[in-house]
């Protein structure tokens, strides 16, 4: 192991791991060897208990290049710790966390110069004591059980990664990607990291601070009344939408399209519009160079100046600083 190239990176792989986690990665790193001059580039090495083959959570099958034992011989530079969830009868989903795959992260995390997650591989790193005081995400939907059962973690459910020092932690399944960026970028430079984002055909490479929720999978209905009501909101989010439009839609009376909306959503009509309205406009402001006034017509808002109330109402910052930070370069 002592020969392999500097910059080391080392998989974990275990049976019922997410396959995306696992490959990934190693493409976004493959690209940054073709993107560089570096001579010794990313080296990636898919580590498991033992030589066999693993089944992922798809059916997919994959063989290992090394034992956890062998990779625990040599020094790694990045550690990558993927998950594997299950999901019960009522569609809950868990991630697991085995304990001794558990010591084996904790034993190669003590042989690694940085260590990360990808989606649910937080749980493992919380369970081996890596994220204790530490600020961490994962996937949104296991949040929650991360927070009950390592009371030391700050989770912080939104972002699509954090970086604490030498850890790092990403978000849901796609935030791989976004992860592996910025650890190319951490270590080749920003140019390097979004010409790799370019040859992946991504719309932009995403800054840790943009959020890994959108209005549309954030709001989950369970009537089809109210699934209906969400949709013709998105058909017709640039025209003006009242309660009164809206219970005529639905053939109910406004007093019980309220309450449908606070039962089902946990707000009233009115906020629900304006968060929808809300999330167009972040993603014109990513991906157009459209004015402030243009876009709060097409949204919806009417005025450049109710955009910018609702920008600060809802995301504590302005179009425009928004625009500054999250706007996709143009390809030519």
């Amino acid at each position: 192991m002592q020969d392999i190239a500097r910059r080391l990176i080392v998989i974990v792989l275990f049976e019922g791991v997410d396959l995306l986690d696992v490959t990934g990665p190693p493409e976004v790193f493959s690209l940054a060897r073709r993107e560089t001059e570096d001579a010794a580039g990313y080296h990636v090495a898919l580590a498991a208990e033992s030589m066999d083959p693993v089944t992922t959570s798809a059916g997919v099958r994959i063989l290992p290049d090394i034992t956890f034992r062998e990779a625990a011989e040599g020094s790694i530079d990045t550690l990558i710790v993927p998950g594997s969830v299950e999901v019960d009868s009522e569609r809950r989903v868990r991630a697991l966390v085995d304990p001794d795959l558990v010591s084996w992260v904790k034993t190669l995390a003590d042989r690694t110069h940085r260590v990360t997650s990808v989606c649910v591989g937080a749980h493992l790193l919380a369970a081996a004591g890596l994220l204790d005081g530490k600020r961490a995400t994962t996937h949104w939907s296991t949040a929650p059980q991360l927070a009950a059962d390592h009371p030391a973690v700050k989770v912080d459910a939104d972002p699509i990664f954090i970086r604490e020092g030498n850890v790092w932690t990403g978000a849901g399944i796609s935030a791989c990607l976004d992860l592996s960026l910025a650890l190319i970028a951490d270590d080749l430079g920003e140019a390097i990291a979004l010409r790799v984002a370019r040859q992946l055909v991504m719309y932009l490479k995403r800054p840790s601070g943009q959020s890994q929720f959108s209005v549309p999978l954030e709001q989950l209905s369970t009537t089809r009344r109210i699934e209906d009501l969400r949709h013709h909101i998105m058909r017709n989010i640039s025209r003006p939408l009242t309660v009164v439009d809206l219970a005529e839609y639905a053939h109910v009376s406004d007093r019980h399209l309220t309450r449908l909306f606070k039962t089902e959503l946990g707000m009233t009509p009115h906020a629900y519009i304006e968060s929808v309205r809300v999330e167009k406009a972040r993603h014109d402001l990513e991906s157009s160079d459209a004015t402030l006034e243009r876009i709060a017509s097409s949204c919806g808002f009417g005025t450049a100046d109710t955009l910018v109330r609702a920008f600060r109402r809802r995301l504590n910052t302005t179009p425009t600083e928004y625009r500054r930070r999250f706007r996709v370069p143009q390809i030519r």
